[in-house]
């Protein structure tokens, strides 16, 4: 048995997939999801082997839920069209269906994720190669969602002082605190725009418009100074550029 979850914002479209999965008693519908808060509390609780999942929804979208879960189920995407995401899809999800879907497209897809099944597929590791080509979006870009605790804070882009390597996390650093995400410095150093973010050393990014001065350092290195006061190491690489960005 199949076990798992819709999460959709709209009524009529849950619905819809409900309605067509019952030509698969082999699928079991645990709950049904409004919201990216709901499904993620629901992933969570369930452990699902399958989510019908929705992008374009209130809060966090559908994106940004899966990033908070640890080990990701198989995703079926089922969403309006939407440009940016589709070149993701094509190469890793499960399946996506747009919307409005008919039953025949929607079997299909089923059968695409049974017999991927079947195969034993590590689901955890095809959505994080998916949200990973998701993450190239300037719409992905403009905010950072991390879990504290039991809740979710969404961080605009803008409110990032600094990124901090942390273990096999990053330290999303503003001025509310500091703010743990499991993702690489590789990762943010790459969708992060570079006009406005640069990794200055190995452990460091730095928000350009933080900066209020450039100290000389040991040997070849520098200290970038930060308007909280917050004191950057600044690598022989890191400076050049800089000083690329900073046109000086």
């Amino acid at each position: 048995m199949t076990r798992a979850l819709i999460i959709d914002d709209e009524p009529l479209a849950r619905m819809v997939v409900l309605e067509y999965l019952q030509g698969f008693p082999q699928i079991e519908v645990l709950q049904e999801c409004g919201d990216g808060f709901e499904g993620l509390k629901a992933i969570q609780q369930y452990q699902p082997d399958l989510i019908f999942l929705d992008v374009q929804m209130p809060k966090i979208n559908g994106f940004e839920m899966l990033e908070l879960v640890d080990t990701p189920p198989a995703v079926i995407f089922a969403t309006a069209f939407d440009e940016y995401a589709i070149k993701a899809f094509e190469t890793h999800a499960v399946d996506y269906l747009l919307k409005p879907f008919s039953k025949d497209r929607f079997t299909k897809a089923i059968d695409k994720y049974l017999q991927q099944a079947a195969t034993a597929a590590p689901a955890a590791k095809q959505t994080e190669t998916l949200l990973e080509a998701a993450a190239q979006s300037p719409a992905q870009n403009e905010r950072i969602v991390v879990k504290t605790g039991t809740k979710v804070k969404i961080i605009a882009v803008q409110d990032v002082e600094y990124l901090q390597a942390d273990d096999d996390y990053v330290s999303v650093i503003t001025a509310e605190g500091a703010f743990l995400k499991n993702k690489t410095m590789a990762f943010f150093e790459k969708t992060l725009d570079p006009r406005y973010f640069v990794r200055v050393h190995r452990s460091y990014i730095i928000a350009i418009q933080q900066i209020t001065r450039l100290d000389p350092y040991e040997k070849d290195s520098h200290l970038a100074i930060l308007k909280s006061g917050a004191k950057i190491p600044v690598s022989k690489t890191g400076y050049v550029k800089l000083k690329q960005v900073l046109g000086i």
